[in-house]
């Protein structure tokens, strides 16, 4: 960890994790990556939700992996909905024609494949996409306190780049993933690799609500908001670059 008179600076795999402290138990990250292209035509916008545990990383090498899938189902589901009711991709989930079953989506989850499942990424490099986040995270922990309860913010938030992505290798979802049932035919993601996440930011405060039977001191609830960027205009569909 380097350190500046402003703010720790953060590496990630080669890239600059800029944290700026705010009163109270507010933090801000910012990741610095090349500008991408003024976006045109229609930017898919639209936030995703989780309640429950995130854990900061571990140094072995499967760290966290059932975390991750755990996280990775509850955002499925949501993103399953959003492919169907959003103006621009229930275009995609359409099929061809009355002959025709096969659709954009179904043309996705056979590209990516893998590991038992049909995933679908909605920011991919095969149509020249990335996205900004902007993260709240809301845990239980007292004010100031940002490194204690339930892990680091930056560990947590490396776990959390890892559930929204595509499994890389199957190892990642090796024996608890059993599998996909009909629901999750095909499995809908947000991301094909995080490096294709060229801004974040992540602002965390305190969590309010009480403690609900089954629920852990730990746990925590975030709120990501989620724009799509094109990057190559060359690969973007033309409706997201007009």
């Amino acid at each position: 960890m380097d350190h500046t008179d402003s703010a720790p600076i953060f590496k990630n795999e080669g890239r600059s994790l800029c944290v700026q402290s705010q009163i109270g138990p507010c933090i801000e990250f910012r990741l610095i990556e090349r500008p991408p292209l003024e976006p045109k035509g229609e930017t898919v916008q639209f936030r995703l939700t989780y309640r429950g545990q995130l854990p900061a990383a571990r140094w072995e090498e499967d760290t966290r992996r059932k975390e991750k899938h755990l996280i990775r189902k509850q955002l499925h589901k949501q993103l399953k909905e959003l492919w169907h009711i959003h103006p621009l991709l229930k275009q995609w989930s359409a099929p061809f024609s009355e002959n025709d079953p096969r659709s954009v989506v179904s043309g996705i989850a056979d590209d990516f494949g893998k590991f038992g499942f049909r995933w679908v990424p909605l920011i991919n490099e095969r149509y020249g996409l990335a996205c900004a986040l902007d993260i709240l995270l809301l845990r239980r922990d007292e004010p100031g306190n940002v490194i204690k309860a339930g892990g680091d913010i930056d560990n947590r938030v490396k776990v959390l780049f890892d559930a929204l992505r595509v499994p890389a290798e199957p190892k990642e979802i090796k024996d608890f993933s059993p599998e996909p049932d009909d629901s999750e035919n095909p499995f809908f993601c947000l991301l094909q690799s995080d490096g294709l996440i060229n801004e974040v930011r992540v602002e965390t405060d305190r969590l309010l609500t009480p403690l609900a039977s089954g629920d852990a001191e730990n746990d925590i609830e975030l709120i990501i908001h989620v724009k799509s960027l094109v990057v190559n205009a060359r690969k973007a569909p033309t409706d997201f670059y007009l």
